[in-house]
């Protein structure tokens, strides 16, 4: 690939997975900081606790959006390789946001939309594997980290060895975000996910 061609797809990505949708929607619908509620964590799973089911619908499609455009857009343009590279951008740019100096959220939606966009069957299998582990153990980052992890396996499947070293490269950012979240599982105050008890807001 061109070299300016891939700094363009790693910058632009990276802006555009840097947009911090969950403070956007609480913000400008509800008129809160999602940051300063519940986990304080800028995802769905926190929304849903703080900001209800339409605020959290909200921003999963949102986060998982700014996942599937630009990695869709560049494997328009570069193919598979680049389309793994602006994927990859995008999720780092969720994590380690410049508009919140450098702070960010676990990167889970926005890798769902990279997966779709890079290779769609894995996704189903990322559904199923998370709405498994939530029912069977209760907590979304349990079920966040094991989708993920399985998503390597799967892509190397579909793609080959580009989405292998994606898959495994993502779950290992993906599941370093989440290493209070394992803290917290380790002491016993994780807090748990329920879909029937959540706000209806």
């Amino acid at each position: 690939m061109n070299p300016l061609f891939v700094l363009a797809v790693i910058v632009v990505s990276f802006l555009v997975g840097a947009v911090p949708f969950g403070v956007l929607v609480s913000r400008t619908f509800y008129g809160t900081d999602i940051r300063g509620a519940g986990s304080g964590n800028i995802g769905a799973a926190n929304a849903l606790r703080t900001l209800g089911k339409r605020g959290a619908v909200a921003v999963l499609i949102l986060d998982a959006l700014k996942g599937y455009a630009p990695a869709l857009a560049a494997g328009a343009l570069g193919g598979t390789p680049a389309a793994a590279l602006a994927a990859f951008a995008a999720v780092m740019g969720h994590c380690y946001s410049p508009f919140l100096g450098g702070k960010g959220g676990k990167g889970v939606a926005t890798f769902l939309g990279t997966v779709i966009a890079l290779w769609w069957p894995a996704a189903i299998g990322f559904a199923l594997v998370w709405v498994a582990a939530v029912a069977a153990a209760g907590y979304a980052s349990v079920s966040s980290m094991l989708a993920t992890l399985a998503m390597a396996p799967l892509l190397w499947f579909g793609l080959g060895r580009i989405g292998l070293l994606y898959g495994v490269i993502s779950a290992v950012v993906i599941v370093w975000k989440h290493r209070e979240n394992l803290a917290r599982l380790r002491h016993g105050t994780e807090n748990r996910l329920s879909l029937m008890k959540a706000k209806r807001t």
